[in-house]
């Protein structure tokens, strides 16, 4: 047995991992049936993509999670980006678990909060002020609504493909969870509300220009910095500028949703990476370092819009919990120069080695990667918007999951999802799963 729990098979040139059973966990999802729409508390959890049972996972320890059956799975999806720092990381599981026999929350200030909110206001040049809330979806909907209020206008933009949590405005053309159930537009969204919201491919700026230039003035474009809910797709160079030019010729605002990149590609997120600022910043993810907290954040003038201290309203009883910030808090503590610089190694050689082994294999695809995202996309050559990535082979990425599964990796359940490197993933967990990936190419 390895330090996984699994059985190894002895290969040409590596050991082969191979998971054992998994009925417990199989139990466990015929009981989350009988509660909950497919057993699951979020779509993209329910592995239709894929095929099969999800698993239930028990526990995790740092780049390793473990199912209910004791199996164990180098872990891709790091709680969907949010652990950057790996599972259980002894200085922030200690940190909160100090803070929460203080008391879990208090409906008032306190000063984890205020602690997190400077670290933001630090990491993000363009962010004066900043609103905690408890989820990314709360982040952009009150991003919406603070461009509409300050601007007085109502019409927004948003990219094919680019996926701002679940609010009614943003369910158009969405991608992520929606992008794998074929399903970009949600039923119970009034057709009033999603006509308030124009969509244009991800890197044209051709038809950005032209919706801009439409009779409805634009309160705001609001658009991932690095597209990581379609797979991971970089804007081509120039592209941000060229938006936030636009946008402000045009008299509207920019937000960038930066719940996936903000302290993943950089400390200070995309905007740090490519030198831009936007009006209005979505954080969430790696700022609540594995438990419930987002943020909105920006200019002071604009975010001294909302409530109490301006016209637009936004509340949330667990808004600023202090658990959740301290978790935030003692992430963000960890990501120094030296664990970015980590990241991009780490990041470097899973790229490398996947596009070796795809080709070795004789696979179509390509690896689409920023820092420690990354995508694998099969059938395609390049992708620069959601069209394009929506003809990648669904298919091929089905069995190469089940087979990467089955090797004790545990990959997104979709080819329209980000994989997330963490400070635990080092050269050997790495390699481990390259050597998996070979053996699956072939699947």
């Amino acid at each position: 047995m390895n330090s996984l729990g699994h059985q190894f098979c002895k290969g040409k040139k590596f050991d082969i991992v191979r998971i054992g059973l998994q009925e417990t966990s199989k139990k466990l999802m015929e009981r989350a049936r009988k509660v909950a729409p497919a057993g699951v508390n979020s779509p993209v959890r329910a592995w239709n993509a894929v095929g099969g049972d999800p698993l239930v996972l028990v526990r995790g320890r740092g780049a390793e999670v473990f199912d209910a059956d004791g199996n164990g799975y180098l872990d891709m999806v790091c709680a969907w980006g949010p652990l950057i720092a790996g599972h259980a990381h002894p200085d922030v599981v200690n940190a909160v678990l100090h803070v929460a026999k203080r008391g879990t929350g208090f409906g008032a200030p306190t000063p984890p909060e205020i602690e997190l909110g400077e670290r933001i206001v630090e990491a993000f040049p363009s962010i004066e002020k900043v609103r905690l809330v408890t989820s990314g979806t709360e982040a952009t909907m009150t991003a919406i609504r603070l461009a509409r209020g300050a601007t007085g206008r109502d019409r927004i933009i948003k990219m094919d493909g680019c996926y701002h949590g679940h609010s009614d405005g943003l369910l158009v053309k969405a991608g992520s969870g929606a992008a794998t159930l074929g399903v970009p537009d949600s039923a119970g969204v009034p057709p009033d509300i999603g006509a308030l919201t124009s969509v244009v491919p991800y890197n044209d700026l051709e038809a950005l220009h032209a919706s801009l230039a439409e009779e409805n003035p634009v309160a705001a474009v609001i658009i991932e910095p690095i597209a990581a809910n379609m797979g991971v797709v970089p804007p081509d160079p120039g592209y941000l500028e060229a938006v936030v030019a636009a946008t402000h010729a045009a008299g509207g605002l920019v937000i960038f949703d930066e719940v996936i990149t903000g302290l993943r590609v950089a400390r200070g997120g995309a905007q740090e990476l490519f030198g831009i600022k936007a009006d209005l910043t979505a954080l969430g993810k790696v700022i609540g370092g594995g438990l419930p907290l987002a943020a909105l954040g920006g200019r002071a003038d604009l975010m001294d819009y909302l409530a109490p201290e301006g016209p637009v309203y936004q509340a949330g009883t667990l808004s600023g919990n202090p658990v959740a910030c301290t978790s935030g808090k003692e992430t963000m503590k960890l990501l120094t120069p030296d664990a970015y610089a980590r990241l991009e190694k780490s990041g470097a050689q899973l790229e490398a080695g996947l596009r070796e082994r795809m080709q070795a294999a004789g696979v179509t695809g390509c690896v689409q990667r920023v820092g420690s995202l990354l995508t694998l996309f099969f059938g395609v050559t390049e992708v620069r918007n959601f069209a394009q990535a929506r003809s990648n082979d669904t298919e091929a990425f089905a069995r190469f999951f089940r087979a990467m599964s089955a090797a004790g990796v545990n990959l997104p359940p979709s080819s329209f999802e980000a994989w997330f490197v963490s400070l635990a993933h080092g050269e050997a967990q790495i390699e481990r799963v390259l050597d998996a990936a070979e053996v699956s190419f072939g699947a």
